[in-house]
């Protein structure tokens, strides 16, 4: 494989876990998903009458997606990132489609922050530079993962397009701390590196060398810091790593012997099934790592977890499409897109632009 079937993979990988979720998305109660859908979930489904994307079709992207497709197309057409382009995409293309409601817009249901900023931009009047809220949950990272891609052999400005994009939808340093590392660890698998238990000491010394922007004092290895060293300056720096520490210890635990999560989908149980950034990463780290070669087994378990399965699927599928690559994305994922040629040609125009 080369870094532009990885970055493909990763892009196909988040729109296929987008989609396949589209209809089982946010069942808290497994009997009940199980009554409408079955034990097991293999494949695209339509919702059901009264979900939450109740009038969209088996195979269509949800307002993840859609937005996804938003960046990408940004990205493609300035060949960088810009962000008055992509905020003026988000006045043109999608706040001009919907009306403030959850249950309205591109693909059926509209996220917490997006109607925060929707409210701020569209009545209230507020400049770009005055938006925000304080949602904790990925909303951020699923469009973003495009950035990482995009700077996938630049670490620096992954970092400074992810953080300044998060910040205009969710104002929290720690979502944006932990959207950076999600970012900087699927840069590292598009480069070829493994998401195993030493990923984590790769990506602290990208933040030794002043690459990734946050507060570290240990030394190598984690040990103590020496007697009389100052603190490095903390200007522009997350507070603290720990965003880039978690990665190593859901590898540990996906191929640690001993430790038995079975079947992997109960990850969404051990983790969490809510929305929050804190539950949805631990489990797309740990099923990324446990099925870095399969596919098709890390993004039906990640589905069949329930609950939010539709951003853990996204998450997921991003970070194992692109240890597997394209070209070992089952086929029957991908024909079962709705949207499969612009998908792919979407892909394609992003991968080659990843430059230094």
């Amino acid at each position: 494989m080369n870094i532009q079937d990885r970055a493909q993979g990763a892009i196909v990988g988040a729109f296929i876990g987008d989609a396949i979720a589209l209809g089982p998305h946010w069942y808290y109660d497994l009997d009940e998903q199980h009554k409408d859908y079955g034990e097991w979930i293999t494949t695209y489904t339509d919702p059901k009458k009264g979900r939450y994307h109740e009038h969209e079709k088996k195979g269509n992207q949800s307002q993840a997606g859609y937005i996804l497709k938003l960046m990408i197309k940004s990205l493609v057409e300035n060949g960088e990132y810009n962000q008055e382009d992509f905020c003026k995409k988000l006045d043109e293309d999608l706040f001009t489609k919907m009306d403030g409601t959850a249950h309205n817009g591109p693909g059926g249901y509209t996220s917490q922050s997006i109607r925060k900023v929707y409210t701020q931009r569209v009545e209230e009047k507020l400049p770009w530079d005055k938006v925000g809220s304080h949602a904790d949950t990925t909303e951020a990272i699923e469009r973003t993962l495009a950035l990482a891609v995009r700077y996938a052999l630049n670490q620096k400005k992954l970092s400074k397009s992810i953080s300044h994009n998060t910040f205009i939808t969710q104002v929290d340093d720690i979502v944006g701390s932990m959207s950076v590392a999600y970012g900087a660890v699927l840069s590292q698998l598009i480069q070829g590196e493994k998401l195993d238990e030493n990923i984590s000491t790769k990506l602290m010394k990208l933040v030794k060398k002043g690459e990734l922007p946050f507060y570290a004092v240990t030394t190598d290895d984690f040990k103590p810091p020496k007697n009389g060293v100052k603190d490095p300056s903390t200007i522009g720096l997350f507070a603290s790593p720990d965003a880039l520490l978690s990665p190593s210890f859901m590898a540990k635990a996906a191929n640690d012997k001993d430790i038995k999560i079975e079947p992997a989908w109960k990850v969404s149980l051990v983790y969490g099934m809510p929305c929050a950034i804190y539950h949805i990463l631990p489990a797309s780290y740990y099923l990324a790592a446990r099925f870095n070669d399969d596919f098709e087994s890390a993004i039906l378990h990640s589905l069949n977890g329930g609950g939010q399965n539709q951003a853990r699927s996204i998450l997921t599928g991003a970070l194992v499409g692109a240890q597997v690559g394209l070209k070992n994305i089952p086929q029957r994922f991908i024909d079962g897109l709705n949207e499969k040629d612009e998908i792919l040609e979407l892909a394609k125009k992003l991968s080659d632009i990843i430059e230094a």
